[in-house]
């Protein structure tokens, strides 16, 4: 239990620091105020960034690389692409409409991604970023035409650059879906920890491999397209938060799996209170405030030595 008193209270300094923030004091209207606009900031930070760390975890389990999330996979950009399919062609589409739109372009996204992956050798592990990335480069760059062709450019952008500052009561609900998912990943995750084994052995162990790569890839498209459409994209989130809780704790997914949803959501609001102290009252969006950040432990990654490795 102890291991839990510091994360748990750096979490609740991080949230009090959240609510007490803002352009706007409080005043008679506190209620009001922390009701509509701070709450509703807050859970969204945490719901997203929970979200995204527990979709690195199933990417990187599926692909057996800790060096992959999603942003690595053209997921974000493909959800992108259809939702501007959508704004073009059938802007009125209600909310739920678009996001499963979105999250069908992000797992057909990935799709292209894993047959990519598959004709890589596994030698060396920064091929399978470096692709992702190219993939991704090329995925967005289609999207920059189309948006600038049609106009979009404005929509685009608000996708591209991820930030909390017009979430309101009635605009950030569709995230608490993000937490019934995380109870799913829960109950499977003995079968993605198996699936992290690869093919071969996981057919060994009985596993159902493709439904349960499928089962998962699907987690991972709706949470991008929830995310993305409500609040905009975030890259590292799922890079980070998984690494670091498994250098700490080890391999233990089942284990982790509370602790890489809590890092996740700690770690986008801690973004999001640092863009929004950087220059008061003004705001950087959080999505800067974490690559700068992701970069950074991205490339510590890459030169640090391997963490532990029981569970």
């Amino acid at each position: 239990m102890r291991r839990w008193l510091f994360p748990l209270a750096a979490l609740a300094g991080l949230i009090a620091l959240s609510l007490s923030l803002g352009a706007a004091s409080f005043g008679e209207d506190a209620g009001w105020l922390l009701m509509v606009s701070r709450l509703p900031r807050t859970a969204a930070a945490l719901l997203a960034g929970a979200g995204l760390a527990l979709a690195g975890v199933v990417v990187q389990q599926v692909v057996q690389n800790r060096l992959v999330e999603p942003s690595l996979t053209g997921a974000p950009e493909a959800a992108m692409l259809g939702l501007l399919a959508v704004t073009l062609l059938a802007p009125g589409l209600a909310v739920a409409g678009k996001m499963l739109i979105a999250a069908g372009c992000a797992l057909a996204g990935m799709a292209g991604y894993l047959a990519l992956a598959a004709r890589l050798p596994r030698e060396d592990p920064m091929l399978l970023p470096i692709v992702g990335m190219v993939y991704g480069g090329i995925l967005g760059a289609i999207g920059v035409w189309a948006a600038w062709s049609a106009d979009l450019m404005q929509y685009l952008g608000a996708w591209r650059l991820g930030e909390f500052s017009g979430v309101m009561q009635g605009r950030y609900e569709w995230l608490w879906a993000i937490a019934a998912l995380a109870g799913l990943l829960y109950v499977i995750a003995d079968r993605i920890t198996i699936l992290g084994l690869g093919e071969a052995q996981a057919r060994s162990l009985g596993l159902d491999y493709a439904q349960t790569r499928a089962l998962g890839l699907v987690v991972v498209s709706v949470i991008t397209a929830l995310v993305l459409v409500t609040v905009g994209a975030f890259p590292f989130v799922g890079l980070v938060a998984p690494n670091l809780v498994a250098r700490w704790r080890g391999d233990n997914l089942r284990a982790n799996l509370p602790l890489i949803a809590l890092g996740g959501g700690a770690l986008l609001l801690a973004a999001d209170v640092i863009g929004r102290l950087i220059r008061y009252p003004f705001e950087i969006p959080a999505a800067t405030v974490i690559a700068v950040f992701g970069a950074g432990v991205f490339l510590w990654l890459l030169h640090a030595a391997p963490g532990r490795r029981h569970g």
